[in-house]
């Protein structure tokens, strides 16, 4: 798995983890949702992503995803 799956697992992963949050403890939780899909238009537009900052100094390689 590389870089850029990483970031996208992680994403839906925050995404989805919100929702069930959202439904089963808080609406507030939602906001969290809100975050990550701005966050996700932000770093189309601006190539900055603080996730892939992370992950790549956690060391995950950051190859072609069809290599």
């Amino acid at each position: 798995m590389n870089l850029d799956q990483t970031v996208l697992a992680f994403a839906g992963t925050v995404v989805l983890v919100s929702l069930a949050l959202g439904w089963l403890v808080s609406p507030y939780w939602l906001l969290l949702t809100a975050f990550a899909g701005v966050n996700m238009i932000q770093a189309s537009f601006t190539g900055f992503c603080p996730a892939a900052i992370v992950f790549k100094k956690l060391g995950r390689p950051a190859g072609n995803a069809f290599s």
